[in-house]
């Protein structure tokens, strides 16, 4: 039969009857035959809490001791999960990332995954135990243990299904699928069947809470099948496909509406309008660790100076800060200002590709609205726009009704 890894999050596990539940459909899977290999994240609420007493302790707190910290709450999950299966009369064992050794790099509250040793959970997959993983974590080369970034449980998931070959890895949730957005914005959003890896991938770095980005890179580069399901419903949610001609042959030209309210804008103004001026302002923020997402840089003014503006993560926003003030000082800039009321709205789809005009139909649907653009950013298959942040919704439900998102799909 096949193999399947099975990633179920926080909201999955949130109880001890919802703990019974995920038992029942692991036990379904197995009693069908399937090998199976189980990652759970914490109960939802549980790493909200623990980051909670820790800032009890320390304002920033220190990240080994946080990476420590935050990893025991897929231990309860693990355990829990582990104990209602064999309840069922099916042997299962619990593993943290550790013990299964899902080797990261030491970025502690971002780690990377470097390799997994499937050995021991190969040998309990052949002698008929259900394989339950604790998501979330690793360990570094010296046994540290390391946490791979909120929603890394999905990366967890897919990364065990790459390195155990298997057939499909499921990732249950409590929504029924990718949607074209967030219904909770456009009561009209519609659950597309699927998607490709490459407007997933889009989606997830543009703001789509569904899975995590490094899940969907992952999963493309080792070609891996992806489905996201929901725990509660019955249903076939949404295949994340490995090839753009897995899909129907016309595509749309927008598959869907992503947005971030977790986006802050930083600008350094006077820059010596030079070469290599950008490297000197972003090196030191790259160094920082801290991921920069869109840029713009203005023409020279006569006084031979420019300003330089960036967004990144609304949680960086203060550190980002800190390193651009010393920049500025290196640099003679005038000044450092930041803003963090503002928004990412972005429209995702390969058929932009063969498609004109998309981005004026887009510019012109949130001109209708009022709506004023600060930033733009372009690819092949999207268009991302910074905008003030109580506008978000409004820019949202315009640019699902400009593309008729809520439509379905007419397939011959």
């Amino acid at each position: 039969m096949s193999l399947f890894v099975q990633k179920y999050g926080g909201t999955s596990v949130g109880s001890i009857e919802r703990i019974e539940a995920v038992a029942d459909k692991v036990a379904g899977f197995k009693a069908q035959g399937h090998d199976m290999v189980v990652v759970l994240s914490a109960m939802s609420g549980e790493t909200n809490r623990l980051i909670g007493l820790a800032s009890q302790i320390q304002e920033n707190p220190d990240p080994r001791e946080m990476d420590v910290l935050v990893s025991t709450g897929e231990q309860v999950t693990i355990a829990l999960l582990s104990m209602a299966l064999k309840k069922r009369g099916y042997d299962a064992c619990s593993y943290t990332g550790g013990q299964v050794k899902i080797l990261t790099d030491n970025a502690h509250t971002k780690a990377r995954i470097q390799s997994i040793d499937v050995e021991r959970m190969r040998r309990d997959l052949d002698s008929g135990k259900v394989v339950v993983v604790a998501g979330f974590q690793g360990v570094d080369d010296e046994g540290n243990i390391t946490t791979l970034g909120r929603g890394g449980s999905d990366t967890t998931g897919v990364a065990l299904a790459a390195a155990l070959d298997a057939t499909e890895c499921q990732i249950y949730t409590d929504v029924d699928g990718v949607y074209t957005t967030d219904p909770r914005v456009v009561d009209s959003a519609r659950r597309l069947d699927r998607i490709t890896f490459e407007e997933m991938l889009e989606m997830a770095s543009l703001g789509s809470k569904v899975l995590q980005i490094r899940a969907v890179e992952f999963a493309g580069k080792y070609k891996v099948p992806l489905r996201v399901l929901s725990t509660f419903d019955e249903g076939n949610g949404t295949l994340i496909s490995l090839d753009e001609e897995d899909n129907d042959m016309e595509q749309p030209v927008v598959s869907g509406i992503a947005f971030n309210r977790d986006e802050a804008k930083l600008t350094i103004r006077g820059v010596p309008d030079t070469p290599g001026v950008a490297c000197r302002i972003l090196g030191p923020v790259g160094a920082a660790n801290i991921e920069v997402d869109v840029i713009v840089q203005n023409i020279s003014a006569i006084d031979g100076t420019t300003d330089f503006t960036f967004t990144v993560h609304r949680n960086d926003a203060g550190k980002a800060l800190g390193v651009l003030q010393r920049v500025a000082d290196e640099l003679g800039a005038r000044e450092v200002i930041s803003d963090d009321n503002i928004a990412k709205v972005s429209i995702v789809g390969v058929g932009m590709r063969s498609h004109a005009n998309v981005a004026s139909r887009m510019f012109e649907a949130l001109g209708q609205d009022n709506i004023n653009i600060q930033m733009i950013t372009t690819s092949e298959i999207k268009i991302s726009v910074i905008i003030d942040e109580r506008y978000l919704e409004l820019a949202v439900r315009a640019l699902h009704s400009a593309f008729e998102l809520s439509e379905p799909k007419i397939t011959e």
